[in-house]
């Protein structure tokens, strides 16, 4: 009779060999990876991302030549320009790796050698120490709900002068008793105001085409000589989807700052303010053009203002002529919209 079972001894079956350990397997990993590397392959895969790393760079190159005419895009571009390639180009290098691409990875260097052309002096600090002035500008924000805490963290820098916009009138007598204290000197023009430790005189709205007083021009008769100092707020600009970059009334308004500005007298000016743009959009070019960025000049990194939240952008600016910037920072949030900007200058 046939045996129906057989007697299992275990030897008919193949036994597994021994576990592969942690670091074989990683080898092997890593060995695949790098032969993923090799090859003519490499340099086919990939086009598509090189080419868009060729575009980022020729953007960021050309940001000048982009029209105004339809939308303003030029100066939408140029407002967040280091965005540009501040969130392309980590995106097109995880692009690269993913295809594994070594011509993606060439391109790639092109927009980078671009951005830290346009932007690399600005990742390190230039800041010095000491200062014959010490100025802040700040947007309070006309719908700030607690007026008087923005106001003492603004006497808290210890800046001799300050400039403030959005000073509403019902908020404009919280601001002057609070501030009067560290600030005997003060005018406050329509919606802007100016503090200062120091005396003031000649104080005057300076005309920007809106309307309304938006800004002011002073003479602050520091320790060292006298400096005309403006405060200005630019009109807003909006981003719609059937008009683009809504900045018509606000360049207006710079040409016209500009202008006052061409012709002041005095040897030594500061502009503080709101400008609703940053210093590479060239729609504030007749402002721009005769004055320093005491950021760029003397700043610590990109010293973004707003949104306070999260900022973005520097549209809060301190710009300076015949005056020596030291050091430019911003100013922890005060419940406003907008960062405090400040500088040190030295005459």
């Amino acid at each position: 009779m046939a045996q129906a079972y057989a007697e299992e001894t275990g030897h008919d079956r193949d036994e597994p060999g021994p576990a592969r350990s942690r670091a074989e397997r990683l080898k092997d990993h890593g060995r695949r990876l790098i032969d993923g590397w090799r090859g003519r392959e490499v340099w086919r895969r990939g086009l598509v991302v090189a080419g868009f790393a060729v575009l980022l760079a020729l953007l960021m190159i050309l940001h000048a030549q982009i029209p105004n005419n339809v939308g303003n895009l030029g100066s939408l571009l140029e407002t967040f320009l280091p965005w540009i390639g501040m969130v392309g180009i980590p995106i097109l290098l995880v692009c690269a790796l993913v295809r594994r691409s070594a011509t993606a990875l060439v391109a790639l260097l092109m927009p980078v050698i671009v951005w830290l052309n346009l932007f690399g002096g600005l990742l390190t600090s230039k800041s010095g120490s000491g200062g014959d002035l010490t100025v802040v500008s700040h947007n309070v924000n006309a719908d700030n709900a607690d007026p008087a805490s923005t106001a003492k963290d603004v006497a808290a820098s210890g800046a001799q002068v300050v400039a403030l916009e959005e000073v509403t009138g019902d908020a404009a007598p919280t601001y002057e008793r609070e501030l009067k204290s560290a600030y005997p000197y003060h005018t406050i023009q329509g919606t802007v105001g100016l503090w200062s430790t120091y005396p003031i005189k000649d104080a005057r709205i300076v005309d920007i085409q809106m309307g309304w007083s938006r800004a002011l021009r002073a003479t602050v008769a520091a320790p060292k000589g006298e400096v005309a100092v403006y405060v200005a707020h630019l009109p807003s600009v909006r981003v719609k989807f059937n008009a683009g970059f809504t900045a018509g009334q606000r360049d207006d308004s710079a040409r016209a700052l500009g202008a006052a500005i061409r012709a002041e007298r005095l040897e030594r000016v500061i502009l503080l303010g709101d400008l609703n743009g940053t210093v590479n959009d060239r729609a504030l070019a007749p402002v721009t053009s005769q004055l320093r960025s005491a950021q760029g000049a003397a700043g610590d990194g990109f010293g973004f203002s707003w949104p306070a939240s999260f900022p973005m952008a520097r549209i809060d600016q301190i710009l300076v002529r015949g005056v020596e910037p030291v050091s430019a920072w911003t100013l922890p949030d005060t419940g406003s919209d907008h960062l405090p900007v400040a500088a040190s200058v030295n005459f």
